[in-house]
Parts: structure tokens; sequence; C-alpha cells
């Protein structure tokens, strides 16, 4: 299963935080795969250990896939959750009261930024809770 945080803005225009997975199916070679996901470009950033960035929401929708490092996230309501490297994030927070976060250690957060093109499903699962 692969990890994935959902960041969204609810009707109370806060930004809100789902913990799931993306699914994933038997494709080729006995290897997990998921469907097909249309995106516009794909970009690489990284930012040295002891990093943080001041509330803020994402600029668009996107996937957000840590190579390496350990995030705190946190929002206004004070729901919080850490990504890890292999963990992918779900940003769809693009207006409301936006999130915050901070490098935890001293690696550097490499990842990768996935801008979805208009439209796309993401087949996000949020976990059961109970």
């Amino acid at each position: 299963m692969i990890r994935c945080v959902r960041l969204w803005t609810g009707d109370d225009g806060a930004s809100h935080v789902e913990i799931g997975t993306l699914a994933v199916d038997v494709g080729r070679n006995a290897d997990l795969v998921s469907p097909n996901l249309p995106a516009t470009h794909v970009t690489l950033e990284e930012t040295a250990g002891g990093g943080a960035l001041a509330w803020h929401t994402a600029p668009v929708r996107q996937l957000v896939v840590t190579l390496a490092g350990t995030l705190q996230f946190s929002t206004r309501d004070g729901e919080e959750f850490t990504l890890n490297p292999g963990d992918v994030l779900l940003a769809e927070d693009t207006t409301g009261s936006g999130h915050q976060w901070r490098l935890i250690g001293t690696d550097p957060w490499r990842r990768m930024y996935v801008v979805l093109a208009p439209g796309a499903d993401v087949p996000f699962t949020p976990d059961q809770t109970g």
C-alpha cells in the first residue's frame, strides 16, 4: 500500500487532514500499479535540514512525493500529521486557512511535485476509523 495524506478545504474554509492510501492493482510482473494520473508537469525541490514554511495554501492541486526527510504538518485547527520518505501528500487545500510544515531533524526534504491535470481522478481511499 502507498500511504497518502489528503489536505483539503472544508465548507468551513479550514484545511483538514485525511490519512489513507492510494489504490493500486496487480500490474505487469505482479507489481502493484496505480491507474494513470493525468498531470501537467513535474518538478523536484529540496529544502535544507531545519527548514519550515509558515501558513500557506497549496498553489495548485498536486501530489507531493517525499523522497527524503521527515516533516511535521499542522492546520490552524490543530490537526497534525507526519510525512516520511515514500509518503504521498495529496494537496487540495488551494483556498482557506491553509497549513504549515517544519522539517524534523537535520536531513533535507527532497520531494517531487506532480501537478495534477484539471479534473484528474486520484484513487485516494481514507483509512477506516472505528
